[in-house]
């Protein structure tokens, strides 16, 4: 019998209280962080060609950001050698099981004190459920957040019972959240709720007083229009839109009407918001051969030949030292960087070509997820 304490003072606690009555939000995506969070691509459905040419993307953009911020990249059993062998020794990988790859929506949204950092583990239904979700099972990736925490010894907010991905909000850290009405009043996330309940919801969780609805996301996005692929902070009362002048394309009465909601708006500070218009590229379809290297789901294919997918520039990550945007080869790209550069004083604006991770149906914010400092 061996005669030892054993202290666990300093281990992850699952909290049943809520993070706004404990002092606790979420932080501006532009203040300094501690760390971000990856998981190594590895779904044959949505990553071409066994995943290869997305690992080579996953890697460019987790140099960059471990020039500034420690990396921690979870990856599956059988993929852990060869994301240990790829990428640099600064980064931390960590065996853990997943569905996919998208940490913005499966990790853990993170809220301080302003001394600590907490963790909050949403329900994640695969953007749907069984009402228009992406893939099921998607068991591996609702445990993830917990996994984390604990990982990282985080007190962790238990609110598995309301379902939210990390890509749906934005917040600017001073009271105000952006979210979009197409996404979180879809039947598949939280039906039997009401948009004021939801509003509470994300009020008590994430320390926000005022939330900005826009109607509708990037057209043809499959997580019925995250935020984060259209409209996003660059710092307090500052934010970039997705946009085009092109009347014939549909994204153009979307990005209008988003507009027309924010130039009308305040933040929670009562300032008015400035519009930063962030052209689009030219609309960005799947090739046949791109949808040959995609296995098929359940004998289905996933893509098809001509399919628009969902470019946008507004879905970058802002580091510690950069701030990295995704580029497509198309005549916009330097146009993009050039409307952020003066956003972001102090942090290097880097373009890195992102098409191979978008075929999988998302970009760089939706692949990573940012741990604040305190």
């Amino acid at each position: 019998m061996y005669d030892i304490e054993l202290d666990w003072s300093d281990n992850m606690k699952i909290l049943g209280s809520v993070p706004a009555k404990d002092g606790f939000c979420m932080p501006g995506e532009f203040t300094l962080h501690y760390g971000c969070i990856l998981i190594w691509p590895h779904r044959r459905d949505s990553w071409q060609n066994g995943a290869y040419a997305a690992r080579r993307a996953f890697v460019r953009l987790i140099e960059l950001i471990s020039m500034s911020e420690n990396v921690i990249v979870c990856a599956r059993f059988e993929d852990y050698d060869e994301a240990r062998r790829l990428l640099p020794a600064k980064v931390r990988v960590v065996e853990m099981s997943s569905d996919d790859s998208w940490a913005r929506d499966v990790a853990p949204t993170f809220v301080t004190d302003g001394r600590t950092v907490r963790g909050i583990d949403w329900g994640f239904n695969a953007w749907g459920g069984l009402v228009d979700g992406l893939y099921f099972p998607w068991d591996k990736d609702n445990k993830i957040a917990r996994k984390i925490c604990d990982l990282l010894e985080k007190d962790c907010y238990d609110q598995r019972s309301f379902i939210l991905e990390g890509g749906s909000v934005h917040t600017d850290g001073e009271g105000t959240l952006l979210t979009t009405e197409e996404c979180l009043l879809s039947d598949g996330r939280n039906p039997s709720m009401t948009k004021e309940e939801i509003e509470h919801k994300l009020c008590e969780t994430l320390g926000v007083k005022k939330i900005i609805w826009l109607k509708r996301g990037i057209y043809n996005d499959e997580t019925n229009g995250h935020i984060d692929n259209i409209c996003a902070f660059t710092s307090p009362a500052h934010v970039v839109l997705a946009w085009t002048d092109d009347k014939n394309d549909p994204q153009y009465e979307i990005s209008k009407e988003c507009l027309e909601i924010l130039e009308s708006s305040s933040d929670a500070k009562g300032r008015p918001i400035k519009v930063h218009k962030l052209p689009l590229p030219e609309p960005v379809y799947i090739t046949a051969e791109e949808c040959e290297g995609l296995d098929n789901m359940d004998g289905e294919p996933t893509r098809t030949a001509g399919e628009r997918l969902a470019a946008s520039y507004v879905n970058f990550y802002i580091s510690n030292k950069n701030v990295i945007v995704p580029q497509f080869g198309d005549n916009n790209d330097e146009k993009a960087l050039n409307v952020l550069r003066p956003l972001f004083p102090g942090r290097e604006v880097i373009g890195i070509p992102t098409r191979d991770i978008l075929i999988g149906g998302g970009n760089i914010h939706c692949i990573t997820q940012q741990i604040p400092q305190t």
